[in-house]
């Protein structure tokens, strides 16, 4: 006899039903039935689709979501355990492949898939993904050159922030020992996995807030899927390398991996030695320059220096000796003190002979008057020129000393009372150079305050700097 109901097939009831051969069963034994059926029948799935209604880890650690395509939805839950290995980071709309298991949740009467592991639909969904995270923050400016910094030339002391074991930090810290070593700060961080993104953002954030920060900063990592490198991808760890103070130097996989720190940082190496490469000059390198340019500072000072001797003795050549700049005013002076007598006399000669013509016109009584008068207005005339010939002399001599003072100033002695001396030969000549100087050679030379008989003898060479 069958045991099964009989429905209307347009209506769907029940028509006819054998009470007496159906066993009774509890709402509880039924779900927990269909659960063991689900769980039987199906076991272990992997089911691909998008994900839908994520909305982050629940309070308890676990996450609730859907996963959907255009036909169905399947309701989705990963314990907190799965969800905290999870390599890839859930995000909406994110086409993924779920593995795990259907069961039910008698709570609601739905059916649903525990998530043991879930990553991308492959690497097309992830690099839509990133391209679409790309033009966003590109057009908040981010990636924009104008926010570029310079790196420093010789920074003082350099952060590093990657895994603390491994080739990478190996790599970065013998490469700058190898060019110039700099004292180096290491901030440890996972660098792959759910975590990673928000460690690496700390790191720059914690670095910028030190109150003596490193001068510039290398973030890097080794070579990895997209999947691994995916935390550099995150918008934590661009925004935190776009807003640093500090200089950031990317250095994430091989040289043709690109993440998206890499146009957020102000400078992108293909390989972690080459950010070590670009962060220190090497040494030997300014070591050499350094001894160029001195000896190119020493050149230059010896060249000013024999340029201003030249310049110096050929002024001192065009010079007029301090005779002839004497000699007119000199022979000038003889001269006016040699015809002031003669014209003295002569001109009492001419007053009395004026007055002796005078005289004959004159009655006694007036004569004697205009005599008096007379030698009195010259006794005044000589008074007045003897007082202007004084002048005349006082000022004459002024002048003389003035210039004889001009001819000591202008005077080698002058020179040599500075603290200079003069070098001359055997015979006396003032000496320019010493290339035609012989050794053993008898040289004189004269100072302020005398003269000394030396020999001439070769120079001991200078030591090098370096």
């Amino acid at each position: 006899m069958n045991d099964m109901p009989e429905y209307d097939p347009e209506t769907g009831e029940i028509l006819s039903l054998q009470q007496s051969n159906l066993g009774e069963q509890s709402v509880t034994e039924l779900s927990h039935a269909l659960k063991r059926t689900l769980e039987d029948r199906f076991g272990h799935v992997r089911v691909r689709g998008e994900i839908s209604g994520f909305r982050g880890a629940h309070s308890s650690g676990h996450a609730y979501f859907a996963i959907k395509d255009e036909g169905a939805k399947l309701d989705a839950v990963i314990w907190r355990g799965s969800f905290n290995k999870l390599k890839s980071k859930l995000q909406e709309g994110l086409e993924v492949i779920a593995t795990g298991k259907i069961t039910s949740y008698p709570g609601k009467s739905n059916y649903q898939i525990i998530v043991e592991n879930i990553e991308p639909a492959g690497a097309g969904a992830l690099m839509a993904l990133l391209e679409e995270r790309k033009k966003k923050l590109s057009a908040e400016g981010l990636f924009d050159q104008s926010r570029k910094r310079e790196l420093p030339y010789l920074p003082r002391s350099i952060g590093i922030i990657t895994s603390p074991t491994g080739a990478v930090i190996r790599d970065i810290l013998h490469r700058l020992n190898d060019r110039f070593p700099r004292p180096v700060l290491v901030w440890p961080v996972r660098v792959q996995g759910e975590t990673a993104a928000a460690e690496v953002a700390a790191a720059i954030i914690g670095f910028n807030s030190m109150e003596n920060p490193p001068d510039v900063l290398i973030v890097a990592r080794g070579g990895g899927s997209l999947e691994d490198l995916w935390p550099f991808n995150e918008e934590i760890v661009v925004r935190a390398t776009a807003n640093s103070k500090i200089p950031v130097i990317s250095a994430i996989g091989h040289e043709t991996d690109t993440t998206l720190i890499d146009f957020a940082s102000d400078w992108r190496a293909p390989t972690p030695t080459a950010a070590a490469e670009r962060a220190v000059p090497v040494r030997a390198d300014l070591v050499a320059e350094l001894a160029s340019l001195n000896a190119r500072q020493k050149r230059g000072l010896s060249r000013v220096f024999s340029e201003v001797k030249l310049r110096l003795q050929s002024a001192a050549r065009a010079l007029p000796k301090p005779d002839d700049i004497l000699a007119i005013a000199r022979q000038r002076l003889d001269s006016v003190g040699a015809k002031l007598p003669r014209a003295l006399k002569a001109n009492v000669q001419n007053h009395a002979v004026a007055l002796a013509r005078q005289s004959g016109r004159l009655n006694i009584n007036p004569l004697q008057q205009s005599i008096v008068q007379s030698r009195r207005r010259l006794g005044e005339q000589n008074l007045r020129r003897e007082r202007g010939l004084k002048q005349m002399l006082s000022r004459k001599n002024d002048q003389l000393q003035s210039e004889t003072k001009l001819l000591a100033a202008l005077g080698y002695k002058s020179i040599l009372a500075r603290g200079f001396a003069v070098l001359r030969d055997e015979k006396g000549v003032p000496l320019r150079g010493v290339t035609n100087i012989k050794p053993a050679a008898a040289l004189q030379i004269e100072m302020a305050d005398g003269k000394l008989q030396v020999t001439a003898t070769p120079a001991k060479p200078q030591g090098s700097l370096f």
